[in-house]
């Protein structure tokens, strides 16, 4: 029989998930970064469901025009992302979320509302290891 996550967490219940994290497909590392959540987040509560690329980046404080074309290729390889061309002069491209971009969205909101409601024990644990008494 698996073992659960929870067998061997302090405090967890038993049997409650059967969870075996498979990081070799690099979903994980693509959603860990620094600006793929929020693009996805943007882009879920775009009016009319798309955006432009200067839209996005302006919306995005801090995200350089690389790392935003970096960060939507990326979605648009894994299918979390279309991009819809318009031969326009000049061109014009949107970008608008998947159905399978929404869901991924649905599925992060359980981790934050895990972090909303554990944010005050994390940040007690960091400063306690943070400052150690001696």
């Amino acid at each position: 029989m698996e073992k659960s996550i929870h067998d061997s967490c302090a405090g967890g219940t038993k049997g409650v998930l059967n969870f075996r994290p498979d990081p070799s497909n690099g979903i994980c590392a693509r959603l860990g970064d620094k600006w793929t959540v929020l693009v996805i987040w943007r882009l879920s509560v775009a009016s009319g469901r798309r955006l432009r690329f200067s839209a996005l980046r302006s919306e995005l404080v801090g995200i350089t025009q690389r790392m935003l074309t970096r960060t939507l290729r990326n979605l648009q390889r894994d299918g979390f992302v279309v991009r819809h061309y318009f031969p326009d002069v000049p061109p014009r491209v949107e970008y608008e979320l998947t159905e399978m971009g929404a869901g991924v969205l649905r599925a992060l909101e359980g981790i934050n509302f895990w972090i909303r409601d554990n944010l005050a024990r994390v940040e007690e644990c960091r400063r306690a290891y943070d400052n150690p008494e001696p």
